[in-house]
């Protein structure tokens, strides 16, 4: 490289990992990107401009230094980059993968604006990370000092690791409870692996436990522990559990057989890829070989669905989304993608009712709809067009419509904590703290269905806001 290796963008165009070929990426779980060889990750790197004030990094939920780690990955030096990179980001190699770079950080890029097209910032992110654990640099947790105080975290998704992770690190005692087989909530269960693969999100559920990191899994709180020993067990708790409470359709028909939640489609098939035993696919239930699909909604669940059918032998994948390819708001570059897989799908539509023949469902009712004046979130609301509706045959319809909180004081017998209207806990978005003393949130439970980039953010916080309590209550009881 020459001696100022930036500033490359005007000589050196944008240049993606290639992608596999669509047929071939359909007959398999794998990803679907190939990985950088480091003269193109230094040579991608090369193209930042160095901003003095780089949008990318403020756009960044977790505000992570990209220009610092380019540099050094520009320069050859991809132990420093990595070191920089996992300094403001527990799971870099996580959101390397899955984070919606086109909306955040590369969608802000300074030269992208200028018309040279956006650094690759989520491939070089990724190929570094997995540089790191190929080269042996992401060390063991080993805190330099053992502390007496513990902490429960309920809840082992991305915004619970997180805070386990630098919780652990300060020397901290940890358990983390989750009501599922296996640690990791949506990434492990809810992503499919073409996006990420499993045993990226295993590693570091590994390097957690053996750093001293306790999982209690299989355990509903509530059922099978409840919340009042969980938090006479620990100095301080963290819920962080997501939101899984499924949106439904109060459409003529919803309630067919056939018509099944995202949620319930996509663990499934995850737990395939593990080796698990799934009756429900097993039975067709909830498997799309074979089938005519329809996937409801448009955000990034729904592209999970629509490229899990495609790979699962569908007939055909439609995707009904109520507004057009502008205002949708899941990724760009998964729309992309699922097209050239062989997604068709359908714009300014949603379901009116469904028909069946008995108890199965057949047909998916439509409604065509137009974009008419802006709501109060400034977005133009989709307006029925009518006699406009037609029919859509369909043997399987997922329903992707979001997911919003499970009413918690309810389910764990606590009636004093706190929730908002919309049903998620009430927390100090700073702080995390909620109204009980000890008790903080974060993630999604805390501010709705969001990020794996937000939750991380938010775990982070916590587990510094947690740090800070427990300290302070040693300090008390020692005086």
């Amino acid at each position: 490289m020459a001696k100022e290796p930036m500033l490359k963008f005007i000589s050196v165009e944008r240049d993606m990992p290639e992608k596999r070929d669509p047929a071939e990426r359909r007959a398999d779980f794998d990803e679907i990107y190939a990985e950088y060889a480091q003269r193109k990750a230094q040579e991608q790197s090369s193209r930042c401009s160095q901003c003095g004030v780089p949008f990318c990094q403020s756009h960044c939920p977790l505000h992570n230094n990209i220009p610092d780690w380019l540099r050094m990955t520009a320069s050859g030096r991809l132990r420093e980059a990595y070191e920089i990179s996992q300094a403001t980001n527990t799971f870099p190699e996580i959101c390397g993968r899955i984070c919606p770079q086109d909306r955040l950080c590369e969608g802000n890029c300074v030269i992208e604006q200028s018309g040279h097209g956006t650094v690759t910032i989520g491939s070089v992110e990724k190929y570094i990370t997995d540089t790191a654990w190929e080269k042996g640099w992401v060390l063991p947790i080993s805190p330099a000092v053992e502390r007496s105080e513990s902490v429960g975290i309920i809840g082992a998704g991305p915004g619970g690791l997180a805070a386990a992770d630098v919780l652990r690190r300060q020397g901290v005692q940890v358990t983390v409870y989750d009501r599922y087989d296996r640690a990791g909530g949506l990434l492990t269960y809810g992503i499919p692996g073409f996006k990420l693969e499993k045993d990226i999100v295993m590693k570091r559920i590994d390097q957690l436990r053996d750093g001293g990191v306790e999982f209690v899994l299989n355990c509903n709180v509530g059922e099978d522990l409840s919340f009042d020993a969980i938090r006479g067990k620990h100095d301080a708790v963290l819920i962080a559990t997501g939101v899984y409470e499924s949106r439904d359709l109060k459409s003529p028909g919803s309630g067919s057989e056939g018509i099944v939640r995202a949620i319930d489609y996509l663990t499934a098939s995850n737990r395939k890829s593990f080796g698990d035993e799934v009756p429900e696919f097993d039975s067709g239930e909830l498997n799309a070989e074979g089938k005519r699909v329809v996937v409801i909604g448009g955000g990034d669940t729904a592209m999970d669905c629509v490229r899990t059918a495609i790979r699962q032998g569908a007939e055909s994948v439609k995707c009904l989304y109520r507004r057009d390819r502008e205002n949708m708001p899941g990724s760009l570059r998964e729309v992309t993608n699922a097209e050239e897989e062989g997604v068709q799908f359908v714009w300014l539509s949603g379901p009116k009712g469904f028909d069946s023949n008995g108890d199965e469902v057949t047909a998916v009712i439509v409604q065509k709809m137009h974009l008419g004046a802006p709501d109060a979130s400034g977005r133009q609301s989709p307006e029925v067009i009518p006699d406009a509706d037609y029919i859509e045959e369909a043997d399987l319809v997922i329903k992707a419509l979001g997911f919003s909180p499970e009413d918690l004081p309810t389910l764990w017998g606590v009636p004093e904590l706190e929730v908002t209207r919309w049903g998620t806990v009430k927390a100090d978005f700073q702080t995390h703290a909620t109204n009980l003393d000890g008790v903080y949130a974060c993630g999604d439970i805390q501010r709705g269905a969001s990020l794996v980039v937000w939750a991380i953010r938010d775990g982070r916080e916590a587990a510094a806001a947690m740090l800070e309590y427990i300290t302070a209550a040693t300090s008390v009881a020692a005086e």
